[in-house]
């Protein structure tokens, strides 16, 4: 008995610490963590109004608006904005190059999700931008980025600007020195964004999604008007 309450209080932490998570992810500009935590225990229980389901991906939020501008420097060095994507479409994750599983692994899925399109995937673009700029300089990332996927593209910038890119998409990073460990790791979330031809995101994808469910949600997201 006592090994069951066990496992059903350890089950309670982990949703919850998932939903604080998402929390984050999906808050409102100004709005606290706190407030969109409860809003979203709200909308689970019943007491709020479902968000459009993105198929294959998160359900979000009524109202919720995902991606924007941004500014930052691809591999090359150029500088580049969403203006540059502008008409097409992105499938954007944000990781850090170092990253030891998790972004390879997604990096991975993305890549295999676009061949599983055929020509319909050279209608998307994918993009991995950093959130360690300190040490995914353009020269770095033109060698990470091309193990993944031909057409992939690698995005960099300052500090700051890699700080307002990832508040567009509610990105959360934070910078961890564990003691053991001589350089530091990035901890962060792991979503996989398609972004549309407005610079807005369409679909949002959990991590280890299969390549499978996320080419079935871009084609069925490609195939739909823009306007």
């Amino acid at each position: 008995m006592l090994r069951a309450i066990r496992l059903i209080v350890l089950g309670l932490i982990l949703l919850l610490g998932g939903a604080w998570t998402y929390a984050w992810v999906s808050r409102a500009p100004g709005q606290g963590v706190g407030e969109a935590f409860i809003a979203l225990l709200g909308g689970a229980s019943g007491g709020g109004e479902a968000g459009p389901v993105s198929s294959g991906g998160v359900q979000l939020p009524a109202g919720l608006a995902l991606g924007g501008p941004f500014s930052l420097t691809d591999q090359s060095g150029k500088t580049v904005t969403e203006r540059d994507y502008a008409g097409g479409w992105m499938l954007i994750y944000f990781g850090y190059s170092f990253c030891p599983d998790v972004c390879p692994t997604e990096l991975g899925t993305m890549a295999a999700a676009l061949d599983q399109l055929g020509p319909a995937g050279a209608k998307v673009v994918p993009v991995f931008i950093t959130v360690d700029p300190q040490r995914d300089t353009p020269q770095h990332l033109t060698d990470y980025v091309g193990r993944f996927h031909p057409r992939m593209q690698g995005l960099t910038g300052t500090p700051e600007q890699v700080a307002e890119a990832a508040r567009r998409y509610r990105v959360y990073y934070t910078k961890v020195q564990r003691p053991e460990m001589t350089d530091y790791l990035m901890d962060h979330s792991s979503f996989i964004y398609l972004v549309g031809p407005d610079a807005k995101v369409r679909s949002l994808f959990r991590p280890e999604q299969s390549p499978e469910t996320i080419a079935a949600a871009i084609a069925a997201q490609i195939g739909r008007p823009t306007g």
